[in-house]
């Protein structure tokens, strides 16, 4: 099992079909880490914002990148804001951190994060890395390497690990239970962009693809049991 893990979860993953927010999703997932947390292991989240915005959305409508890159962390802003209330709800004691300024909400600093996941507190970061021209795959990494933790969570929407092409398109489509970053890098498969997999590579961080709809597959993942695709570094 797991002491210390990075859960990352798409802005999408938490969304209703006619609403940027699921109070069932939300809910199901708070719970999960509330399991996780009883069970002793220490919790950093870090959410994508495409619920409410993507950068590239705006690109697509003629805006800057470096605008459209802010556009996109202030919506993971919100959307660490709203999941870290979620797990206050159901008696998680967490508390969001922001790698860009916005008022009310604490900044993000290393040792700081550190002090308060030590403390109990579970942590949810927004503001991707506070910089344009960086994925939530890098921020994910970033954070995961500094809270040093053993493992990025990367739950997905329907998908249920790696496989060698889309299943969608390919029903031959092979599945693997286990492979590398460098295995990643070397088959490019778009699982998580290169940047983010020389980080978890050199920090020695584990990868874990999963379905996050299946019932408990959060905690599982935490247990290491086969439900994804575990990445070693």
């Amino acid at each position: 099992m797991y002491k210390r893990v990075l859960l990352k979860l798409s802005g999408e993953a938490l969304s209703a079909p006619d609403f940027p927010f699921s109070t069932e999703m939300m809910e199901k997932v708070a719970l999960q880490v509330k399991q996780i947390r009883e069970m002793g292991v220490d919790v950093g989240i870090v959410v994508g914002g495409g619920n409410i915005a993507r950068g590239r959305i705006f690109e697509e409508l003629g805006f800057d990148r470096v605008e459209s890159d802010y556009a996109g962390m202030l919506a993971t802003v919100i959307n660490a804001v709203i999941f870290a209330a979620e797990l206050n709800k159901v008696g998680v004691k967490a508390k969001a951190l922001s790698a860009i300024k916005a008022q009310n909400v604490e900044d993000y600093d290393p040792e700081k994060a550190n002090k308060l996941i030590d403390d109990g507190y579970t942590l949810v970061f927004g503001g991707g890395v506070g910089l344009p021209y960086h994925s939530t795959d890098t921020g994910s990494a970033k954070r995961a390497l500094e809270i040093g933790a053993d493992v990025i969570l990367m739950a997905k929407s329907g998908v249920d690990g790696v496989y060698d092409s889309d299943p969608d398109e390919n029903p031959d489509a092979k599945r693997f239970d286990e492979l590398s970053f460098n295995d990643i890098l070397r088959l490019n498969l778009k699982v998580i962009d290169a940047q983010a997999a020389e980080i978890c590579a050199e920090g020695k961080i584990e990868g874990f693809v999963f379905n996050m709809t299946d019932e408990d597959n959060i905690v599982k993942a935490v247990k290491n049991e086969a439900v994804g695709t575990r990445i070693t570094f």
